[in-house]
């Protein structure tokens, strides 16, 4: 099949959303599809690095769901649209969080193939769905066929819309996540290594890792802190640690894809301290895929992945105490830190991208069946309720 993968977000910028699109794309091309990515960004991308790329639109940043998304804006997206789709004549469009303006509406809008749309986001309520769904429900009436990547992400977009997305989890690059790199020399001293990946945000719950991490240090001395991640809270990040003279904590800020696997290879610890609004977490399957045993907030995103017990300890949300409770457990006991990381290996294989691909291309050829019984294209038409989108 020929099939578009369309991100609604900068395409340059690291992000959970755009780390999918790319490593679902690698694996249709590798399961020997022909594959073409659409997404907005402000650069140019090198084509070795992402061959069939079409940058449409420039980004900005939005305030989204206590993060930051770097959308496009533009409402002249629809010349550059149909020459692309004129020109590649997909089988399939897959559309990534299709309902955010403007260049998913936009492409969703003017398509005249099966579509498909992938929901990742979670979150308590949301007031442009809850506002928009008027203006939003002739577009989810064009998906053909709908994924959620966990049960919480289906849930919240049901909550809006007439649609029950099949849930085909995030996968994982058991290829690249594997516990068999060389770890980073200058961090295996003999001290337990307890790791962050993420973006240095409020929601990533750093602030409460780092006054947990005060109170593992005084319990187990040799730790260490490594974080992984560059953010808006950096700084403050920073001269907190500066202030308060806390001891051995690492700041690695942007790690390339590459160099990322070596720093799990170099971890005793992985812990995912989100405060809220995860719909999954991709970070906690890397982890598990290195095995590492995870210390996680019991938030609904990353409760569907991780068994407490098992492959992990978890806390609630916002507790620094219980985290560095959890954290000194597990620094005191290699034993206990052995049988969770191998819990988690076994469990991470379940998650390959292998597996999560070839289920996605199952929904792809649903997709198309739907999309070709006779007078599904005279339901697809829509009179475009936003004067000038597109």
């Amino acid at each position: 099949m020929k099939i578009g993968l369309v991100s609604p977000y900068d395409f340059a910028h690291p992000g959970g959303v755009n780390s999918h699109v790319r490593q679902l794309g690698w694996w249709l091309e590798n399961l020997g599809h022909d594959v073409r990515t659409l997404a907005p960004g402000n650069r140019s991308l090198d084509p070795n690095e992402t061959p069939g790329f079409y940058r449409i639109g420039r980004a900005y940043p939005v305030p989204v769901n206590d993060s930051v998304a770097r959308i496009t804006l533009s409402l002249g997206l629809a010349k550059r649209v149909n020459t692309i789709l004129d020109k590649e004549r997909f089988d399939v469009l897959h559309f990534h969080e299709p309902l955010m303006p403007t260049l998913p509406l936009t492409l969703l809008r003017m398509s005249t193939t099966a579509n498909v749309g992938t929901f990742h986001a979670f979150a308590r309520s949301n007031l442009g769905y809850y506002y928009g769904r008027p203006l939003l429900a002739p577009y989810v009436r064009r998906l053909h066929a709908n994924i959620a990547v966990s049960p919480v992400a289906r849930d919240f977009v049901k909550h809006y819309f007439a649609v029950d997305p099949v849930v085909i989890p995030n996968g994982v690059d058991v290829d690249t996540y594997h516990p068999h790199h060389h770890p980073i020399r200058h961090l295996k001293d003999g001290s337990v290594n307890v790791l962050f990946v993420g973006r240095l945000e409020k929601r990533k719950g750093l602030g409460d890792l780092i006054r947990a991490y005060e109170y593992l240090k005084q319990r187990a001395p040799r730790t260490r802190l490594v974080i992984v991640g560059e953010g808006p809270l950096r700084s403050k990040v920073e001269s907190y640690i500066s202030s308060r003279r806390v001891e051995d904590v690492v700041m690695a800020g942007y790690v390339p894809k590459e160099v990322l696997p070596r720093y799990y290879a170099s971890a005793d610890i992985f812990c995912a301290p989100a405060t809220g609004s995860e719909s999954f977490g991709i970070v906690l399957l890397e982890a598990m895929a290195c095995g590492l045993p995870v210390v996680a907030t019991e938030i609904p995103g990353y409760m569907g992945v991780v068994d407490p017990g098992s492959d992990s300890l978890t806390v609630r949300p916002k507790s620094w105490a219980e985290l560095g409770a959890a954290l000194t457990v597990l620094a005191r006991d290699p034993d206990l830190r052995g049988r969770m990381g191998a819990a988690g290996l076994a469990k991470a294989q379940r998650y390959s991208w292998r597996l999560v691909a070839s289920r996605i291309l199952e929904v792809y050829q649903e997709a198309r069946i739907t999309a070709s019984r006779p007078g599904q294209k005279e339901n697809q038409v829509v009179h475009n309720p936003v004067s000038g989108l597109g």
